[in-house]
């Protein structure tokens, strides 16, 4: 096989000039401009994650401030396990002088074509290196600064132990430092409609599904008062709401409190179908009315019902250290999962029927495809791409389909 330095697809930071192939994106420009900033803020280290305030698996173009600031895209669609949670697509520390990506094995390839020689890639995949990293470039009394709202709880804990005692603070800023140099570069956020799922979809209705759940904050033996609810996933579920934010996956942008006689909803309420919000307005006023609030207003709300004599129940996987951080630990009742979650997983016997039904729906479409692959392969008409096309276009053609789950994986060997 060729050596390394005869490829020419991949970076080569070695030579003087460096050789870039044509993959590769340009950042001198958006790090200086970041630097800039951070110098603004009095900060030393800056980490920027792939993740976004709701830790999803995958994430908008809005939320991508990692392939904005690297030229590196990580994962596109496709599910990474929870042991790399903190890393999704990746992870990437600034300093004045220094840049460098963290990435997952099956992402270096990628890596080398896509980063300009303003990146180190360090291959490893542990946050303990992460930190040996810092505590190399920052010297000892220096910041190292992140949103808090993109960082899960436990994820923030291993930066707090990798740095303990080392004469080096970090120090989460609210405000983020690459949408702060991204401006109005970054794209909007997501205007489509939210809509309501038909009922002959939903194993019951949002009302017998909030109930249930008072029920259970009833039951505890802390006797919660309110349920905080984050993965987006949570709220559609709860509310039989739907939407297209996000790749793949059927949700909003949106955060929920649910107490006993009340319920506030956190969304870009202008692009609420007008069906969807007479269902959650329909008992106002009233336990099952439902309080539309701005998005942007969930923490502060949070904060000022944190002062009250409250418990607040929470799962701790998909709550941001942002949020979790605004409530007295006393006032803290948290699980790995929300009960919503635990709830959403139960599936009912019309829920059964429903999934039962669509993977005929999808069985259909798969025995179509292998009958056509066994036609046109041998005719050496398909590639991996025609066929996942033609995959999704059989499956598009399937009553129902809003569409896949995940890009389609279409070939093998």
């Amino acid at each position: 096989p060729p050596t390394a330095s005869a490829r020419t697809d991949i970076r080569d930071c070695s030579t003087d000039p460096p050789y870039l192939p044509p993959t590769a994106v340009n950042t001198t420009a958006q790090l200086a401009a970041l630097r800039d900033t951070m110098r603004a803020h009095g900060v030393q280290a800056y980490i920027v994650p792939s993740t976004d305030a709701h830790m999803n698996e995958y994430i908008a173009e809005r939320d991508s401030r990692l392939g904005w600031l690297t030229g590196f895209t990580g994962s596109a669609g496709e599910s990474i396990p929870t042991a790399l949670g903190f890393l999704l697509g990746g992870t990437a520390m600034v300093t004045q002088d220094k840049a460098a990506l963290w990435t997952d094995s099956r992402y270096w390839t990628q890596a080398e074509r896509q980063l300009d020689c303003n990146w180190e890639l360090q291959r490893t995949t542990w946050i303990e290196s992460i930190g040996l990293w810092i505590l190399e470039a920052v010297p000892v009394g220096g910041n190292i600064s992140l949103d808090p709202f993109l960082f899960s709880i436990d994820t923030w804990n291993s930066y707090s132990r990798a740095l303990h005692g080392s004469g080096r603070t970090l120090l989460p800023i609210e405000t983020n430092l690459v949408d702060e140099v991204w401006g109005d570069q970054r794209p909007p956020p997501a205007s489509s409609e939210i809509y309501s799922l038909p009922t002959e979809f939903t194993g019951s209705s949002w009302k017998e599904k909030v109930a249930g759940i008072r029920q259970q904050m009833g039951q505890h033996v802390r006797r919660p008062t309110a349920v905080l609810l984050s993965g987006l996933e949570e709220t559609a579920w709860l509310f039989n709401l739907r939407g297209d934010d996000i790749p793949y996956n059927p949700v909003f942008y949106s955060y929920t409190l649910l107490t006993n006689t009340t319920i506030s909803l956190f969304l870009n309420e202008t692009r609420l179908a007008a069906a969807a919000r007479q269902s959650l307005q329909a008992e106002c006023p009233g336990p099952f009315c439902v309080e539309l609030l701005q998005y942007e207003q969930a923490s502060t709300h949070l904060l000022h019902y944190a002062q009250g004599n409250v418990t607040i129940w929470l799962g701790t996987e998909y709550t941001t250290y942002g949020l979790y951080g605004i409530i007295p630990q006393e006032k803290l009742l948290e699980d790995s999962y929300s009960p919503v979650m635990l709830a959403k997983a139960v599936k009912n016997p019309k829920e059964q029927e429903l999934l039962r039904a669509a993977h005929v729906r999808d069985a259909v479409a798969v025995i179509q495809y292998l009958l056509w692959l066994e036609k046109m392969v041998p005719q050496g008409q398909v590639d991996e791409f025609s066929g996942a096309q033609h995959i999704d276009a059989l499956r598009q053609a399937q009553e129902h389909s809003r569409g896949p789950s995940f890009q389609s994986i279409s070939a093998s060997g």
